[in-house]
């Protein structure tokens, strides 16, 4: 039992390992993916402080800050999974799918590999925000933590169920700016979602990013006057449908991504 759970995550870290060195040697995609969350909070939380600052008394770069990091660690995380497309057009996956491991365990580590990916990422955002004046205590920043990682968790299980049934890369690539921008609108990253419509509201709880910011959010703002401004559910609801969602999104992704493979 001991000897095939480490077989298991031993095949699992290699696949890890090959994502995070990808991204080392894509420079591109490494420097637009560190350079546009820090425009967003930035440029985007100067503009918005004298609306953002006089509706909530919240600053309105700090308040960016925790949503652009949020959704920067999910679309990373997703965004990465269109490696799987790329594997399929250049045959790598036929050899991946012989390796003795479950199928889980490949999709799995694709998942891990693109949560270390976006991890890092999320360091120099952190990093750069306190350059630019976003202050945090250390206690602020370790509650960044956890719910850090959960918004790579899912972004990367979402990717893989909504990219893993694709064709090609190009697909892949319109398809999933259309699954995520409207999300960036509907899921508060750059302003609280309180006060509007009816309508409004029901299709943002739709949007799974909605709950990783609102998590990340939750617990930067715990203990702070501004927490009811920034804070519509609560975070039990975001932990629990953010676990839901990502085990949903595995699964269903490990099925397609396996029946993709063997009938093409």
């Amino acid at each position: 039992m001991l000897a095939a759970l480490s077989h298991e995550l031993s095949g699992l870290a290699i696949i890890a390992q090959r994502d995070v060195i990808k991204l080392l040697r894509d420079r591109p995609r490494l420097a637009v993916n560190l350079a546009f969350p820090i425009l967003l909070i930035g440029g985007l939380g100067t503009v918005l402080q004298p609306t953002v600052g006089q509706v909530t008394g919240l600053n309105a770069v700090t308040l960016a800050f925790t949503g652009v990091l949020a959704a920067s660690l999910f679309q990373s995380a997703a965004a990465g999974m269109i490696s799987i497309v790329e594997d399929r057009e250049n045959d790598f996956s036929r050899e991946l799918f012989v390796t003795p491991v479950t199928r889980l365990t490949l999709v799995g580590g694709k998942v891990a590999g693109e949560t270390l990916v976006a991890l890092a990422q999320g360091i120099f955002i952190t990093l750069s925000a306190v350059a630019i004046g976003v202050r945090m205590s250390p206690a602020q920043l370790a509650m960044l933590v956890a719910p850090s990682l959960a918004c790579c968790l899912l972004g990367g299980a979402f990717g893989l169920a909504t990219i893993a049934a694709l064709p090609n890369q190009r697909s892949a690539m319109q398809i999933f700016q259309f699954l995520i921008i409207p999300q960036y609108v509907l899921g508060g990253v750059l302003v609280p979602l309180h006060g509007q419509s009816a309508f409004i509201d029901a299709v943002s709880w739709v949007m799974p990013l909605r709950y990783a910011v609102e998590l990340s959010r939750a617990a930067f703002y715990a203990g702070t006057p501004g927490y009811a401004q920034v804070v519509t559910a609560g975070p039990v609801l975001d932990v629990v449908a953010i676990a839901g969602l990502t085990a949903v999104f595995m699964t269903l992704g490990a099925l397609v991504f396996d029946y993709r493979e063997r009938t093409r």
